[in-house]
């Protein structure tokens, strides 16, 4: 499996939940996953993607979208980065089709969030999660992120699903940094931070690293401020996060793919149109995104022609460059 040689970090240490860029028609834009994926890895110094986790819009593709989706990502940078397929589902047939499904693909692991709407108890958690990790030889990373779910992963489930060979980790965006660390004291998971604002504090009480979506935008910043900390330069770790505050602040104005897509879009990378229930950023949101990203010092791409026309209603990545400078 590709990724990081670090044995407490078995997916690679900072990881993006992609996008999945569309054609302004709705439809996958397959070429533009690829072209996407390639730049996050290469240029944003991510060890490894998540492909059809939420930020991949996964409640609105259908199952052949999310395979040819990870095929193509898989073929882009497969042989260098760690490709994790979202499998989670409410239905847990369904996911278990869709964990074999990835594992005919290729996928490196998958990650499988708690299911939602219908509120299932802990006992039910654990035999979901548990009949994934049955389902295909891959290494399972848990999703634990009640504000969309409704359902907490409770810290004693945790522990329990620890035991199951299979699952190694867990992305953590419960926002409560004292369960977290009950946890972690007590197994042997692999903590990966999914709420940007808290890559820090949670990598200062054991996380491994990042699934991030921000970093889209920052990941080889991101990257740096793992690199800092492990290395005892804290200082360098937390001037690099305040530093970043901003792009947090921007990126969760709303949801998470709306905004992410717009700056894709102001940058010239494949992103293209979200679809529905979400609504692409108005105007105004992405003149607040523009003052965000400049707050931050952030600028886009330098010689990368856009995967397709940007639409009028985006402001370029000239404009975005000279509010930055």
């Amino acid at each position: 499996m590709a990724g990081s040689s670090q044995p407490n970090a078995p997916f690679g240490q900072m990881l993006t939940a992609m996008v999945t860029p569309m054609h302004e028609n709705g439809d996958v834009d397959y070429d533009g996953a690829a072209r996407l994926a390639a730049y996050l890895v290469d240029e944003q110094r991510n060890d490894g993607l998540i492909v059809s986790g939420t930020t991949g819009e996964s409640p609105t593709t259908s199952d052949d979208e999310k395979d040819r989706l990870l095929r193509s990502v898989l073929e882009a940078v497969g042989d260098r980065a760690t490709v994790v397929a979202g499998v989670g589902t409410n239905d847990t047939r369904h996911s278990v089709e869709l964990a074999k499904a990835a594992e005919r693909a290729g996928a490196h692991g998958l990650l499988t969030v708690t299911p939602y709407y219908n509120k299932p108890p802990q006992e039910g958690l654990i035999r979901h999660f548990t009949a994934i990790a049955d389902a295909a030889e891959l290494p399972v990373m848990l999703y634990d992120i009640p504000g969309r779910t409704g359902t907490p992963i409770a810290s004693e489930t945790l522990v329990r699903l620890a035991e199951h060979p299979r699952i190694v980790a867990n992305k953590d965006a419960k926002d409560d940094i004292g369960a977290s660390s009950w946890v972690m004291e007590r197994t042997d998971l692999a903590y990966y931070c999914g709420s940007d604002m808290l890559n820090l504090p949670l990598l200062s009480v054991g996380a491994c690293g990042f699934v991030s979506v921000v970093g889209h935008i920052v990941g080889a910043d991101l990257h740096d401020m793992i690199d800092a900390y492990e290395s005892g330069d804290v200082a360098m770790a937390l001037a690099i996060h305040r530093r970043l505050t901003p792009v947090y602040t921007g990126i969760f104005r709303t949801q998470g793919v709306i905004t992410t897509k717009a700056v894709l879009n102001m940058f010239g990378l494949p992103g293209g149109t979200v679809r529905t229930p979400l609504a692409d950023a108005s105007g105004e949101l992405q003149a607040l995104l523009r003052e965000d990203l400049a707050a931050a010092g952030v600028k886009g791409p330098t010689g990368l022609a856009p995967h397709q026309a940007v639409p009028a209603s985006v402001v370029g990545v000239e404009r975005l460059t000279e509010g930055s400078a």
